[in-house]
C-alpha cells in the first residue's frame, strides 16, 4: 500500500472493470457507504477511502492550512486516483465531497466517467437572489456551539442532521462518526465547507452529473439541486428523492439504495 492509500485508509473492493470511487461527507467515514457496497462488489471495482481528518485518520496527518479550503481535498482525490492507477471512473459523492469531485473533475476530466452528486451544495450560506439555507449568524452559532460543547453540539446536531430521533440507529451511527472526529479538526472542517462557495467554478465541470436530492434536507434545500443543474456546464440531471435528511443513504437505505444503483449504472440521455 501506498503512502496516501496508507493515509487515507484505501480499500479496494471487487474486481470488475469499471472502478466506482466512494467518498463521504463531512461528519462521517467510509462506512456511511455500509448498505450500498454490497450491491457493487460483484460487478465493481469499488473504492473507499476516508478524507483527511475523518476520524479513522490519523489527526497528526491533518494540515489545518491545506484544508482551508475544498482545493486541498481535492488534491487529495487527485492523488488516491493516482496512486491506485485509476483511468476512469464513476465517482460517487456525498455531501462536501460531490463538489470535491466535481472540483478535481476541472483540472482531470479524463478521470471521470460521471459524478453522482448526493446531498451536494455549491453553497451554504444565502446570497443575492440565491438561497442556500443558512444566514451568517446562524453559522456563527453553530461554530460556537461547537467550540464550548462539542459532545453536547454533537447530541443536537445529529437528529437535526439525520431526520430522526436519538434512538434511531442512523443517528446513533452519525453520533459515533462525529464524536470519532477530533473536536478542533471537526470544527475546522466544518468552518472550511459551510463558508465555501464554489458557484463559479461550477461552469467548468463538464463531466455529466447525476444530482440526486431528498425533498427535506436540514443542510441543503432542494431549489440548490436546480441550481447545481442549471450551472453546471456538462449534461446533468436531478432527482428528488421522497426521503429526508442529509444522510439518506443512511437513514433511508431501502428506498436511496435503489436509487444510487440506477444512477451508477445507467448513464443520462441526452
Amino acid at each position: 500500500m501506498g503512502i496516501v492509500e496508507d493515509a487515507h485508509n484505501v480499500r479496494v473492493l471487487g474486481n470488475g472493470e469499471r472502478t466506482i470511487v466512494l467518498a463521504h461527507g463531512f461528519g462521517t467515514d467510509q462506512s456511511v457507504w455500509k448498505h450500498l457496497v454490497p450491491h457493487l462488489v460483484e460487478d465493481y471495482r469499488v473504492v473507499l477511502f476516508d478524507n483527511m481528518g475523518a476520524g479513522p485518520t490519523n489527526p497528526d496527518y491533518f494540515d489545518f492550512e491545506r484544508y482551508t479550503t475544498l482545493e486541498g481535498y481535492a488534491l487529495d482525490l487527485l492523488a488516491i486516483l493516482e496512486e491506485l492507477h485509476v483511468a476512469s471512473c464513476t465517482f460517487v459523492g456525498h455531501s462536501v465531497s460531490a463538489v470535491i469531485g466535481a472540483l478535481a473533475s476541472i483540472s482531470r476530466p479524463d478521470l471521470f466517467s460521471k459524478l453522482v452528486m448526493l446531498s451536494a451544495s455549491p453553497r451554504y450560506l444565502n446570497d443575492v437572489d440565491y438561497f442556500g439555507g443558512f444566514e451568517q449568524e446562524e453559522l456563527d452559532q453553530l461554530f460556537d456551539a461547537m467550540r464550548s460543547n462539542y459532545k453536547a453540539w454533537v447530541s443536537g446536531f445529529a437528529p437535526l442532521c439525520v431526520g430522526g430521533d436519538l434512538d434511531s440507529v442512523a443517528v446513533q451511527e452519525f453520533s459515533r462518526t462525529l464524536f470519532n472526529i477530533r473536536p478542533d479538526i471537526a470544527l475546522s472542517v466544518a468552518q472550511t465547507i459551510f463558508q465555501s462557495d464554489v458557484r463559479r467554478l461550477l461552469g467548468l465541470v463538464t463531466v455529466p452529473c447525476h444530482i440526486l436530492q431528498s425533498s427535506k434536507d436540514l443542510a441543503v434545500p432542494v431549489v440548490v439541486s436546480e441550481y447545481l443543474h442549471k450551472n453546471i456546464t456538462g449534461i446533468s440531471i436531478v432527482e428528488v428523492m421522497p426521503s429526508e435528511g442529509h444522510l439518506p443513504q443512511l437513514s433511508n437505505p431501502e428506498m436511496v439504495i435503489p436509487v444510487l444503483l440506477r444512477h451508477i449504472r445507467f448513464d443520462i440521455e441526452v
